[in-house]
């Protein structure tokens, strides 16, 4: 008989916590939720105050009789689980489960999984913060209303088997709402003129660029405008009338938050967010370790907090002192966002002396190029900032002025380690410009006009899309991920080259949810929810008060929208592809790989087909037409339309006019695709 069981939710981390303990402790893992709302109906008894029916999850009865029998011989049942609003929830279903066996059942938190933060939390004990728990209820609750009543109108009006959700409607509608602008974007012509000039003493060349005239700033829209600069400055001398020098600070970047985790790894590892967030979640939970067992190698990965604790200052310090000197550290302390959950910490190495490299070969390579990023970036932010002289220096050519810019970096600092990344906008090293002087005379090398067009902005990638979702107050931690996972398998968006693209389908379901439940499917009203949620957690709000408000003006607009809809039929694409087996024009439909080809005669006549696209560039092989075709994941490939009969031209990339086929390429298309299959059969 165990004095006592401890329930967390994995065998990993059931596994890590086992050797922190004495031999009468016993370890079990819960395996995630025991309870849910069920599957195949709302489970929210709306006519008695919005009462979730929860039920045991199908398929966990062997291990809820297990945890009962645990818990009978216990004198103390721990509940473990995660140090967030679901932990607590699961914690919550675990007691309600268990209390009939349970002589004595408690909650224990740590944010890290080591011997002393594990130790301290069962030295004290406390109750379940119902507040966390009732703020995953309302969300669980009002997720669950919100999808349970628009997805069916979705069933009606467009195809079965898709769903609507608060916070995934509302970034599917960003993403779609970004390519309207991309679409409707009209490009302007701008100008700038480039003048390479040298110092006359040291002969050293640099670069200025056209600011304007006599002090202005100036803009070129045109080659008119251009052409009346350069006559204006047409054999003129160019004389340095200002100098300016100074120093730079480049400050580093704060510890992980769940959120910039999740970007740093897209925009540097080319993580998806799932991907990051299983790979985190096993860092967390314990990677072995020979000679020390499992080792849980980071902090909990949920938190928009950057707090570090001085325990862990404390270490930083230490070893960034004797690896780089003390000129190096630098103790760093960092706001959390105002609506951020400050419970924990952010996200760092729980063993500050266990570096990436010493464990490489026991870890996995994403394991490794994860827990290095995140390592790497908790170290740097305890650093001091970089430091750049800098230089500014204008320069007259008879009325118009030039501007040139220099910097060099001179004390390296925190990028020792670490330089953020910033979505393809890397700071650039521009170099120091030659030592000039006020009222020198520099010579002109070369003038370059150069004809620009603005750019519409850029469509979301996961990290850019995560960024805005935190930006505008939408979800939380915990459900990033899970939100843009979604909206991929739902084929509501696709992934190409990390951009992230709306499909007919997306724009279809966005335009009727955006057109009939606008009150719902709207971001400041999605940014409203979470904050109510966040006054619950607090104990400021009482969640089914909460639910009540939501639920009756969420009422009555659906049964307007279901009466206005009632006798409108989504009208089907007509296309110009006559059904080779009954004649009738053939309609574009929707499924789970996008678009195709239906007859409109179903069930009578069961002809479908797939769309079959071609670029207006022809085979480099043969001439004939060149279809783009897409993989099961969704990526792009160029095949001819003779292929296999009499081509074999399969590629890639897209092809070129004038381009010469390489054979080599087919041959490389098919080694790829063969030993994926092979992979996948290995593992059935």
């Amino acid at each position: 008989m165990a004095d006592k069981l401890i329930i967390v939710e994995s065998p990993a981390k059931a596994n890590t916590i086992k050797k922190f303990l004495g031999g009468s402790t016993k370890v079990v893992a819960s395996m995630g939720h025991i309870r849910d709302l069920p599957k195949s109906k709302m489970g929210i008894d709306i006519e008695h105050d919005f009462e979730p029916e929860y039920i045991n999850i199908r398929g966990k009865g062997d291990l809820i009789k297990t945890l009962k029998k645990d818990a009978k011989q216990a004198k103390t049942v721990y509940l473990a689980t995660d140090p967030d609003r679901e932990g607590e929830a699961i914690a919550w279903h675990l007691a309600t489960l268990l209390q009939d066996e349970a002589k004595n059942i408690t909650r224990v938190t740590f944010n890290e999984i080591t011997k002393t933060a594990v130790q301290k939390a069962i030295k004290q004990p406390r109750d379940i913060d119902i507040n966390l728990v009732d703020a995953q209820q309302a969300r669980r609750v009002l997720d669950r209303i919100v999808g349970y009543k628009i997805s069916p109108v979705l069933w009606k009006k467009v195809k079965r088997g898709l769903s609507a959700g608060r916070v995934q409607s509302v970034a599917v509608k960003l993403i779609v709402d970004r390519e309207d602008e991309i679409e409707k974007f009209i490009p302007e012509e701008y100008w700038n003129i480039y003048a390479k000039l040298q110092d006359k003493e040291n002969k050293k060349e640099f670069e200025a660029h056209f600011f304007g005239k006599d002090g202005k700033k100036q803009e070129i829209h045109s080659q008119e405008e251009v052409n009346e600069i350069l006559k204006n400055i047409k054999n003129a001398k160019y004389k340095v009338t200002e100098v300016k020098k100074g120093e730079r600070k480049r400050t580093p970047a704060p510890p992980f938050t769940t959120s910039t985790m999740q970007q740093e790894a897209s925009r540097k590892l080319g993580f998806t967010l799932k991907k990051t967030m299983s790979i985190a979640q096993g860092l967390y939970e314990g990677v072995k370790i020979p000679e020390q067992g499992t080792v849980g190698l980071i902090t909990y990965m949920r938190t928009d907090s950057t707090r570090i604790s001085e325990e862990a200052r404390k270490v930083a310090k230490e070893e960034i002192t004797k690896i780089y000197g003390e000129e190096y550290y630098e103790n760093r302390y960092y706001k959390t966002g105002k609506d951020a959950q400050d419970a924990h910490e952010g996200i760092r190495p729980t063993y500050i002396n266990i570096a990436p490299d010493s464990i490489r070969d026991y870890l996995t390579p994403d394991q490794f190029k994860l827990y290095r990023l995140i390592y790497n970036r908790f170290m740097a932010s305890q650093m001091k900032p970089a430091i750049f002289d800098t230089m500014a220096v204008t320069i007259k050519a008879n009325d118009y002025d030039f501007k040139a810019n220099g910097q060099n970096l001179k004390f390296k600092g925190f990028m020792t380690l670490y330089v953020e990344g910033t979505d393809g906008k890397e700071e650039k090293d521009e170099g120091m410009l030659p030592e000039l002087k006020e009222n020198q005379e520099v010579d002109l090398k070369e003038l370059e006009p150069k004809q620009s067009f603005t750019e519409p902005p850029p469509r979301y990638t996961e990290a850019s899309l995560v960024k805005a979702l935190e930006e505008k107050g939408i979800g939380r931690p915990s459900t990033y991920s899970p939100t843009i996972t979604t909206i991929l398998e739902r084929r509501y968006i696709e992934k190409e080259q990390k951009q992230l693209y709306p499909t007919e389908l997306g724009k279809i379901v966005n335009k009727l949810l955006t057109e009939n439940f606008a009150d719902v499917i709207n971001i400041e009203f999605t940014a409203k929810i979470e904050s109510q949620f966040d006054e619950i957690a607090e104990g400021k709000e009482e969640w089914k008060k909460m639910i009540r408000e939501f639920y009756g003006p969420f009422e009555e607009e659906l049964e307007k929208v279901e009466k206005e809809l009632e006798h409108v039929e989504l009208v089907e694409e007509v296309s110009d592809v006559q059904c080779e087996k009954c004649g009738r024009m053939m309609v574009y439909k929707y499924g789970r790989y996008g678009k195709f080809l239906a007859c409109p005669g179903y069930p009578e006549c069961k002809n479908a087909k797939p769309i079959i696209e071609t670029i207006d560039v022809p085979c480099p092989k043969c001439g004939g037409k060149v279809q783009i075709k897409k993989t099961r994941k969704r990526r792009t490939f160029y095949v001819c339309e003779n292929n296999p009969e009499s081509c074999d031209y399969i590629s890639w990339n897209k092809p070129k006019v004038g381009e010469k086929w390489n054979p080599e390429e087919a041959q490389e298309f098919k080694k790829k695709t063969e030993k994926k299959t092979k992979k996948k059969r290995t593992k059935k």
